[in-house]
């Protein structure tokens, strides 16, 4: 059989034509006969045994398993049993046998199934591994119905192919969070979502990976196992994150060399970073208390997406809070740390409310931590230019680094507009054809 690929903007439509081979007779023979068969071709199979267990049915019958009512079928050829009174269109049974009156199946081919591409997803990995697809890949709906696996004859034209599809639904989700938008407030903007794959840490050690949905929205990093689509949705994320307290990290710009490296699909540098498993465009987020998500995405062009719009959403969380404040201690000493916008950094006491110190932003030469609780800060004082170290102790210290690191990007990019641009590591490397 031959498929066919039908792309418009909001559904990918796959059409079937189906082409019979004679069993015992050459190409050229079975060419000759299809070309002259006329409109319609009919078909006489042998039975075989091997055939019930290939189709998941019962040995010794050709009728499906007595659940197949429910529906379920594969998405480019139906599991194809379908009930049919006329008995002539099966294989007779004997009047003795045992299932003589049960009811007959027939065979039907699935010619075209239509994909909607709102919040659909792309893999080209092989189910359960790290391997690519050679000149293949599979998209799966909102729903979960699948197209299978598309197999294309070249790598460019599976490279064009995957281009089209996943701009398509790039921009049917932007057109989404356009709809989305209109009903919340300008401090609850949704600013980027989209499907990645996230590693999960096996039992035997073996790195596993699962399809999630992010998402930033206002002040907040979601990961969502399935992608929302109501109001309420929003508050059953499987995970939440304050943007301030959140650092993006790209871990991998890098592909093996096969058939994805000619289709320019990848960001053309050479790999710098630590080889974690064989996919690329990896990148994590790292949140409280040392703990970290891992995440990969199929194109390059998708990293270089994410990046900016988790620089963009941070920036203008940072505006948006102008400070933080986080309870803290030193030798006994109960105190309220506060990292603003505007003045830099504060200490004072919890409870008198005495400023202890303040430093800006631009005096802040260095720091250091023991990775658990306790951190130095390194400031020189304008008037002595001596450094002056102050070490302070936090219950969740990573979440404070990270914030950290926020305010201070923020602060150099609303100086300097070109920042953002000359820190990115995807964009910075990437091309296209």
């Amino acid at each position: 059989y031959d498929i066919r690929l039908k792309l418009t903007k909001e559904v990918l439509t796959i059409q079937k034509q189906d082409v019979v081979c004679v069993s015992g007779s050459d190409h050229s023979a079975n060419v000759h006969l299809l070309r002259n068969a006329g409109d319609e071709v009919t078909i006489t199979v042998q039975y075989l045994r091997e055939a019930p267990s290939f189709l998941k049915l019962p040995l010794g019958s050709p009728g499906p398993p007595s659940d197949h009512s429910s529906g379920t079928s594969s998405p480019l050829f139906d599991s194809g049993l379908h009930l049919n009174g006329n008995s002539t269109n099966t294989a007779p049974s004997s009047p003795s046998s045992p299932i003589a009156n049960e009811p007959k199946y027939e065979k039907r081919w699935l010619d075209t199934l239509s994909v909607p591409l709102l919040m659909a997803r792309i893999s080209r990995y092989k189910t359960g591994t790290d391997k690519l697809r050679s000149n293949a890949f599979e998209v799966v709906a909102l729903d979960g119905v699948s197209t299978g696996i598309l197999q294309f004859y070249t790598a460019q034209e599976s490279a064009d192919w995957l281009r089209a599809m996943s701009t398509n639904i790039s921009d049917l989700t932007l057109q989404n969070m356009k709809m989305a938008n209109k009903c919340c407030s300008p401090s609850d903007q949704v600013i980027h979502m989209g499907w990645v794959n996230e590693r999960l840490e096996g039992t035997d050690s073996s790195q596993l990976y699962k399809f999630k949905f992010l998402a930033l929205k206002g002040s907040s990093f979601y990961i969502f196992s399935t992608p929302p689509v109501s109001t309420l949705d929003w508050g059953r994320a499987e995970k939440i994150y304050n943007l301030c307290e959140v650092l993006f990290k790209i871990h991998k710009l890098w592909l093996a060399d096969d058939c994805w490296l000619q289709a320019n699909l990848y960001l053309g540098i050479h790999q710098d970073f630590d080889l974690e498993d064989q996919r690329p465009y990896c990148f994590s987020v790292l949140v409280g208390h040392g703990k970290s998500h891992y995440f990969n995405v199929e194109l390059g062009s998708e990293l270089a997406v994410w990046e900016k719009s988790f620089q963009r959403a941070i920036f203008l969380e940072v505006q948006r809070t102008g400070s933080k404040t986080y309870m803290c201690s030193w030798q006994g000493d109960t105190l309220c740390f506060t990292v603003d916008f505007a003045l830099g950094f504060t200490c004072f006491d919890s409870k008198t409310k005495n400023v202890l110190w303040r430093f800006k932003f631009s005096q802040l030469k260095g720091s250091s931590d023991d990775g658990k609780t306790r951190v130095k800060l390194l400031f020189q004082n304008l008037d002595t230019k001596q450094i002056e170290t102050k070490e302070l102790e936090f219950q969740d210290l990573t979440a404070v680094l990270h914030c950290i690191h926020s305010f201070i990007a923020a602060k150099v990019a609303s100086v300097d507009p070109l920042f953002i641009d000359s820190q990115s590591i995807a964009r910075r490397y990437m091309y296209s054809n």
